[in-house]
């Protein structure tokens, strides 16, 4: 899930969330038509959250650990998964989804970066240790990166080119990677909570959509579900989230 740039767009099919201030122009938005590339979609997501770094273990007056798990409560049962049955294909019904737990790790340490392939690694010692569920067709782990550290992926970082993105390692455990968002790029005026929040719907909302980047529902041009919709937001049960593309409507909903 990538929101709208200037910039070309990456030729690699993982989607970002980008920076906010590096959207186009909102006229070219009609003219997107996602299409559907015959890989799995998420039926019934099962999200469990991974909140990696010493820093989440720490007093945090915002609480963030428990309101991002308590956004994920609330979200997957409400009408952004409901907007998202437009996608349904044959042998794929999206539906309501659930958490179905969370850990903070401190190991392995963190440093002030972190590469996708250190967190693909990362999610595979924990799957093998059973430190995690061990993931399904449904399963997909958030990882949310303690303040300070910048993530890398597709040779850019976090709050220099991206907020977000999903992956998928061997086309069987999906992730959504969420770095803190320390700079204004990665805020878009937002608090912090309701950042991640719009960070986290994005990147759901295009996981549950194409998991397997490029291999469910996509655009050649504009991406996944959310990368139309980039920065625009709206209320869903007290929380911020991002709107979506509908082909149906041809507008973000």
């Amino acid at each position: 899930m990538k929101r709208r740039k200037t910039v070309e767009y990456h030729p690699d099919p993982i989607r970002i969330v980008p920076l906010r201030g590096g959207e186009v122009n909102g006229a070219a938005a009609p003219a997107a038509r996602l299409t559907y590339r015959n890989g799995p979609l998420i039926r019934s997501v099962q999200v469990f959250t991974i909140f990696w770094g010493p820093e989440w273990k720490k007093p945090d007056p915002l609480q963030l650990a428990g309101r991002i798990n308590g956004f994920f409560d609330s979200i997957l049962s409400s009408a952004v998964i409901d907007d998202l049955a437009e996608y349904n294909v044959r042998g794929y019904k999206i539906s309501h989804g659930t958490r179905i737990g969370t850990v903070t790790i401190t190991t392995p340490a963190l440093r002030t970066s972190v590469t996708d392939a250190a967190i693909q690694k990362m999610l595979q010692q924990l799957v093998s240790r059973k430190g995690v569920p061990s993931p399904t067709a449904n399963t997909l782990y958030f990882v949310y990166v303690q303040p300070g550290v910048r993530a890398v992926q597709g040779g850019a970082a976090s709050c220099q080119a991206f907020c977000g993105y999903h992956n998928a390692i061997d086309g069987r455990i999906f992730y959504a990677v969420m770095p803190y968002p320390g700079c204004k790029g990665c805020t878009g005026g937002l608090s912090v909570f309701d950042s991640l929040t719009s960070t986290s719907s994005h990147e759901l909302c295009e996981a549950i959509t194409d998991p397997i980047p490029g291999e469910g529902w996509y655009d050649d041009t504009y991406g996944e579900v959310g990368d139309i919709c980039a920065w625009e937001t709206k209320q869903v049960d007290g929380f911020t989230v991002q709107l979506e593309w509908s082909n149906r409507s041809r507008r973000c909903l």
